[in-house]
């Protein structure tokens, strides 16, 4: 056993040995004051602890200075009953504290009473109780919360460990303090008891078997009395109070000290507010300038200097920033932060800014949240977020849409004006600046308010300057959103399936196909503006012909067949007649016979002339569609699709090429002309 446990040891049994064994007074004396030292750093080291835990040992050690109390109190009380002297620290504070005046002493400790019971000692305990029964509720919680940072890799097993070790340790300690206040609370009961007992006490003995007169005992005992319980209640209420500050600190990163001087100085023009309410209570009241005005001179002075400390803190904490900021530049790591691409980027000039501002009434970043919202409905991707920001290089009212660090689309815009777009017809009477509506390159004008309702009357279509910023950022992202769905993309995509369809993704991921070779398909949907929000259905069709052949190309065609409802309902919506241009057999043929098998897949291999030939007249077919008013529509057998989309993929992107399988059988279609050679 090491000296210091046997220390510990010896201490607690002679504590037990005060309350019966005799001890001389100079002996009590010296044990008062070591109480008062106890309770005396117990005070101050509770003010020091950043949070309860740090002061664990305090439930044990407030019973132990508890019983520590007691016995000193009934060594005292056997002195002065038996000698007539409870020693000089005992005399010192009857005489000191009462001022000479009984009565005045016995006010004196009755409130020190009153203040540790009903105060201290019974808010301290109100508070162990509630701390101990909110800490053991919220433990659940709490072990489902270590268990979530655990499972998504935020902390380790030994972290982990840690903490449910703290959380234990927090509920034994509120449950061992709402346990130890009961011994504070019955201290202070018997204080009263024991002072009673020494006034008694000490009238009969004094008179009986000291021989005093009635007036010399009381005298002597009362004041004795008085002293005995003023130098044990001082040690109990300072105990008090700390066990009072214990249970009531909250989590911190300081001290009491350092709280109370940010927390309750952090906002020195209050200091001001006080000391001009205190100067106008001296002024207009009897108390006088005299002790008001110097409070007043003392906190403003107080004011002044703290708002002057937290000036040059604030200066310093920029400077330190720029500081940091300076060093991150100069050192090798930061060149990495600039090797991130953002997948999309809306950058405009200054002249714009109030299209973003929300103080200027710009609504841009809500109107960003409906086209995720909308790109999720329509496409069946979650778009990436997208990075805004002004850019002095571009013109005031310029800018640009940016897809993976390259420019994609620019425009302008002007903001007191509205974009009107022809019905098919001019009228005259409509002046404005002459433009190209960015999204989809029709002719268009800048009209001001005094044309915008004459323009609505003559049939324009009239939008205001965000409508149409959000129309073009719309089809840029569906015109790119084949690049912004990687494999990333792809695997939260998978794993929102997974959720409903387990046995569909354990089938198809990864023992038929790869993620990356699930990507490559999606992404080809995605470039001819197939959604792929049907996700369940597309991965059924690739577990089914995934098996049979890993070319992107056919499995694509296969999930194209699959989505026949979904393709036929995106071109023939509302009852209407399909109406389509059909390649003519002999354009088929010259497909056909032009593709070229190799181990690596299948091509289209037609020589210049060909090629030229068909976009002839196929150009030719389109013009007609597009004069009559018609979205034309490419009408081909299954087994050349393909390869014909692959030939107009350059030239013709925005014409969508079918297949006969990919149309429902009740659809009715209508060919608006044949293409042949």
């Amino acid at each position: 056993m090491r000296i210091r446990d046997l220390i510990i040891l010896l201490g607690v049994i002679g504590i037990i040995l005060i309350m019966v064994v005799p001890i001389s007074v100079h002996v009590v004396d010296v044990l008062l004051i070591i109480n008062i030292s106890l309770a005396m750093m117990i005070l101050l080291v509770s003010m020091s602890t950043q949070e309860a835990l740090d002061f664990s040992i305090f439930p044990s050690l407030l019973l132990i200075t508890t019983v520590f109390r007691i016995a000193l109190n009934i060594s005292t009380t056997r002195n002065i009953l038996v000698h007539a002297d409870g020693g000089k620290v005992v005399a010192t504070f009857g005489d000191f504290v009462a001022g000479g005046n009984l009565v005045v002493g016995f006010v004196v400790f009755l409130i020190l009473v009153v203040v540790q019971f009903i105060v201290i000692t019974k808010g301290a305990e109100r508070v162990a109780e509630v701390g101990a029964r909110f800490t053991l509720d919220a433990m659940p919680g709490k072990q489902m919360s270590i268990d979530a940072d655990l499972n998504a890799g935020m902390i380790n097993e030994t972290q982990a460990r840690e903490r449910r070790k703290k959380i234990e340790r927090e509920a034994d300690f509120y449950g061992a303090m709402d346990g130890a206040s009961k011994f504070v609370k019955g201290d202070a009961i018997a204080s009263i008891v024991i002072l009673i007992i020494n006034l008694l006490g000490g009238l009969v003995i004094g008179m009986v078997y000291h021989g005093f007169s009635i007036q010399e005992a009381a005298s002597l005992f009362t004041k004795m009395s008085i002293g005995d319980g003023l130098v044990s209640q001082i040690p109990a209420l300072m105990i008090s109070t700390a066990s009072g500050l214990i249970v009531t600190r909250a989590n911190s990163d300081g001290n009491l000290a350092s709280d109370l001087s940010r927390q309750l100085m952090q906002n020195p023009k209050l200091l001001y507010i006080v000391a001009g309410t205190i100067a106008v209570l001296g002024l207009a009241t009897p108390i006088g300038v005299v002790i008001t005005f110097p409070i007043a001179a003392i906190l403003v002075f107080a004011g002044y200097k703290m708002q002057k400390t937290l000036n040059q803190k604030q200066v310093e904490e920029e400077e330190a920033e720029e500081q940091q900021q300076i060093e991150e530049v100069r050192s090798p790591e930061s060149v990495i932060s600039l090797l991130q691409v953002d997948p999309i980027e809306f950058e405009f000039g200054y002249g714009l800014i109030p299209l973003a501002d929300m103080q200027q009434g710009g609504d841009l970043l809500d109107r960003i949240i409906l086209i995720r919202r909308q790109c999720a409905l329509e496409l069946g991707i979650v778009v990436p977020v997208i990075r805004i920001r002004d850019n002095i290089q571009l013109k005031p009212n310029e800018y640009v849409i940016k897809i993976k660090g390259n420019t994609v689309a620019r425009g302008e815009l002007l903001l007191n004006h509205y974009l009107a777009m022809s019905p098919g017809f001019d009228d005259d009477s409509i002046s404005g600046i002459e433009t190209v509506e960015p999204a989809f390159g029709l002719p268009a004008i800048w009209i001001d308010d005094v044309m915008k309702e004459r323009a609505e009357l003559s049939g324009y279509t009239v939008v205001d300057p965000p409508s149409v910023v959000a129309t073009h950022l719309t089809e840029i992202v569906k015109r790119h959103a084949h690049e912004l769905i990687g494999r990333q993309e792809t695997k939260s995509l998978i794993e929102n399936v997974k959720e409903a369809y387990p046995a569909l993704v354990e089938e198809l991921i990864p023992n038929v196909l790869s993620v990356g070779d699930l990507q490559k398909v999606l992404a080809k949907l995605l470039r001819e503006k197939i959604s792929v929000r049907d996700l369940v259905t597309i991965m059924e069709t690739l577990a089914d012909y995934g098996g049979y052949t890993k070319d992107h190309d056919i499995l694509t065609e296969y999930v194209r067949q699959a989505l026949s409802r979904q393709i036929t309902h995106q071109y023939a919506s509302g009852g209407d007649a399909l109406k389509v241009i059909t390649v003519g057999p002999t354009l088929e043929k010259k497909i056909a016979e032009a593709v070229q098998q190799t181990d690596q897949g299948s091509y289209l291999a037609l020589d210049p002339s060909s090629s030229q030939l068909i976009f002839h007249k196929l150009n030719e077919q389109i013009g007609k569609a597009v004069q009559s008013g018609q979205q034309p529509v490419i009408l081909t057998s299954p087994t050349i699709r393909m390869y014909l989309r692959q030939l107009l993929e350059r030239t013709l992107q925005d014409i969508p090429v079918l297949s006969y399988s990919e149309l429902e059988p009740n659809v009715e279609i209508q060919s608006m002309g044949v293409v042949n050679l």
